[in-house]
């Protein structure tokens, strides 16, 4: 397996977890899946298995009439009988509910949405194929979103998020004895990230070969499996000649030799490993904003669009498979722009005398 590219790893992974994660839902469930398999992630049907799982434990938990029974008992039968209320109630018990280890969760309006519509789809599928008479969740109203100030950081923030990652003043005693020997590379990681706007996922995934100096362009593999490439500037070359110097004389770990970014174990570095690195940096420089990976990519968005106002331009390099996630993102800029072009056109010239 360590053959293969990391992406098609991570795949085989995904695959084996959501195996068991199907065997602790009903039979039919595994229809479900089956159905979705073409045209979804392995990702996405993990999420999909999560969140059935939970409304399976709900029923176990709080419908009377399936209280009895195993989730793995309950039948399509039962999904028929069950109306809008049932799934209303659902939606109120996610709000505040116990997992299976009878601890706390607290789901918040974004997870809730994610859940019932997880649950649309489920319930969608069986009724298109004819296996159920009756889908209620049709009929269930999804939560209304409020949205959430975007959260990135600004150019001043860039320059001294970088500054840190060079330097290594703010760090305490600890991290500063790592930091001699990781600088390279996690000034070559942030830069990459800053000047792509690529996940994190894609970043971690990167081989050595998917560099390519001659157009300034990485290969990475979006979501869905989709290679495409992305194009980096100066800063970003810099910073990756950098750390490919001190790359070469690093031994790694057998089956990571084609990773690009090695952690100090000699393996590929992990995403929660980027997060963490992140994480570390961000709060000495901005420490009210919550920064993660995924901000840093807005922050390359929001520049972008400052720079060209091309939203498509943005929606395309940043890989949104549809524009209107972007433009929900950058509603605010796009609303900027407009109020600065109120003087543009000029109507009438005034007298420079009057």
């Amino acid at each position: 397996m360590s053959q293969l590219p990391y992406h098609e790893q991570e795949d085989v992974k995904n695959i084996k977890k959501l195996r068991n994660m199907i065997k602790a839902l009903p039979l039919f469930c595994s229809d479900f899946f089956r159905g979705i398999e073409q045209r979804t992630s392995s990702r996405t049907r993990i999420a999909y298995a999560y969140d059935l799982g939970v409304f399976f434990d709900f029923l176990k938990r709080e419908n009377p009439q399936l209280s009895k029974l195993d989730i793995s008992e309950i039948t399509l039968d039962h999904l028929d009988n069950l109306t809008v209320t049932d799934l209303e109630e659902y939606m109120e018990y996610l709000k505040y509910r116990f997992n299976e280890r009878n601890q706390e969760v607290i789901n918040k309006e974004r997870g809730i949405m994610r859940k019932i519509s997880s649950l649309k789809s489920f319930y969608n599928y069986f009724y298109r194929n004819e296996k159920i008479r009756n889908n209620p969740a049709a009929l269930v109203q999804l939560p209304k979103l409020h949205e959430k100030e975007i959260i990135r950081l600004d150019v001043d923030e860039v320059a001294l998020l970088l500054d840190e990652v060079e330097q290594g003043e703010a760090l305490t005693k600890k991290q500063k004895s790592f930091h001699d020997k990781t600088k390279i590379r996690d000034l070559a990681l942030l830069t990459l990230l800053l000047g792509t706007g690529i996940r994190v996922s894609e970043c971690v995934g990167l081989d050595i070969s998917d560099i390519d100096f001659k157009n300034g362009g990485i290969r990475i593999h979006r979501k869905g499996g989709k290679e495409v490439t992305v194009y980096f500037g100066d800063e970003v070359e810099n910073a990756l000649l950098d750390y490919l110097d001190e790359r070469k004389h690093i031994v790694p770990e057998e089956g990571h030799e084609d990773a690009l970014f090695l952690s100090l174990q000699r393996k590929r570095m992990a995403v929660r490993s980027v997060e963490n690195l992140v994480k570390k940096y961000a709060k000495i420089i901005s420490p009210l904003k919550k920064i993660t990976p995924h901000k840093l990519r807005s922050t390359y968005g929001t520049n972008l669009y400052r720079e060209t106002g091309d939203i498509y331009l943005v929606a395309d390099v940043l890989g949104h498979s549809d524009v209107n996630t972007t433009k929900k993102h950058y509603a605010a800029l796009e609303d900027e722009r407009r109020r600065s072009a109120r003087n543009k056109v000029v109507l009438r010239e005034k007298d420079i005398f009057d």
